[in-house]
């Protein structure tokens, strides 16, 4: 095989990053799409090719000869069932993150890729971040010695616009957003200690979405939508004050990892600015991130290293593409995994792993704050 040639479950929204796979003259090749949608077919067509494959069924898709690969970008909710079908078919499969909305979704999606003998990867994106690339480098250095202490803050300013104008807000669908949204931030806590979590005890609640506003409710039938400050008329255009929604968007986790490295998450959907904060603290120093300025510091305490006597700070390149460069390397590594057999950045197992913790901390939560034990893997 000299070009993988790829097909697309749910082509809006996330779909979008099949411009980078569709490279006629290259490695890889976008041949084919499914999606309920008529119009994001349609749309996807027109971006892709006129002689695309397009369908409403994804099984029919799944049936064809000349796919290779099946990217699963579908809501989180059909993840597991696409993922398992477009595996049993014979085809090599990457799946967006979360892997699935439970545990046993993910277990059941690694029994399907084992007994398939094909490849599996799982859209971890953040893994390809420029900034956060530069992190796991000074920390797998030795820089900052042995890390003892995470503390991760991540300000979600567009909570609204990204999950509660439309699917993400009813549990039912995403299980909580400790997994949609937190799944990166959990993942990266284990990328970059290079332990997974084993417990955890978390908080959280429902403080500023949410209502008692109709179900069936769209900000451009709404007779409030010229005062409402959460008004929007786009393709998300679901009210956020609707009586389904039952997602938290203030939440604080607290996780023990493998080695006994002390972790908090904190979750917010409702602030005014986008941030992602990261500290690690080490035996030898600590480790920070600024989005806003596109820096990474590091504080040295004192030793007999060289590294402590000096503190730096690291200015961040500009990837690009879309979320900062990430999503077109992703894409190539993904081609590259079935093509050379290049082995991925995060594993399968690692989708599982921050599954899990995501699961385990929504428990804690609705549990009122009780600590739970991360479920060992299913193996059948």
């Amino acid at each position: 095989m000299e070009q993988v040639r790829i097909g697309m479950i749910g082509v809006g929204g996330r779909g979008d990053i099949a411009q980078y796979w569709h490279r006629p003259e290259g490695r890889s090749i976008i041949v084919a799409g499914a999606d309920i949608n008529e119009k994001y077919l349609s749309e996807f067509k027109k971006r892709a090719s006129t002689d695309v494959f397009v369908t409403n069924q994804y099984q029919s898709m799944l049936e064809r000869k000349d796919i290779d690969a099946i990217a699963v970008t579908s809501p989180d909710y059909c993840h597991e069932e696409h993922a398992i079908a477009a595996l049993e078919a014979g085809k090599h499969v990457f799946c967006e993150k979360p892997l699935a909305i439970t545990v046993e979704g993910c277990d059941r999606i690694l029994q399907a890729w084992e007994r398939s003998g094909k490849k599996l990867m799982v859209g971890f994106n953040m893994r390809y971040m420029n900034m956060f690339r530069t992190m796991k480098g000074i920390i797998d250095s030795g820089d900052i010695g042995e890390i003892k202490a995470v503390w991760v803050r991540h300000f979600v300013g567009y909570g609204g616009d990204f999950y509660y104008h439309d699917w993400h807000g009813n549990s039912k669908n995403t299980t909580s957003l400790l997994l949609q949204k937190g799944a990166h931030d959990i993942d990266m806590i284990h990328y970059l200690t290079g332990q997974y979590t084993k417990k955890v005890a978390a908080f959280g609640s429902l403080d500023f979405y949410g209502g008692d506003k109709p179900n069936d409710l769209t900000c451009p039938n709404c007779n409030e939508k010229d005062i409402c400050t959460e008004a929007r008329f786009g393709r998300l255009n679901q009210c956020v004050y609707r009586q389904e929604i039952d997602v938290e968007d203030n939440n604080v986790v607290i996780m023990e990892l493998d080695n006994g490295i002390k972790a908090t998450y904190m979750q917010c959907h409702f602030t005014p600015d986008y941030h992602r904060n990261y500290t690690l603290i080490g035996t030898e120093g600590r480790i920070e991130n600024s989005e806003n300025d596109n820096k990474v510091y590091v504080k040295s305490r004192s030793s007999n290293k060289w590294h402590s006597l000096s503190d730096r700070i690291y200015d961040i390149k500009a990837g690009e593409g879309t979320h900062g460069g990430a999503d077109p390397n992703i894409c190539r590594d993904f081609v590259d995994m079935i093509l050379d057999n290049k082995d991925p950045i995060a594993t399968p197992i690692a989708g599982r792993m921050s599954v899990a913790a995501g699961c385990a901390a929504a428990a804690s939560m609705r549990a009122g704050g009780k600590v739970v034990n991360i479920q060992p893997r299913q193996v059948v």
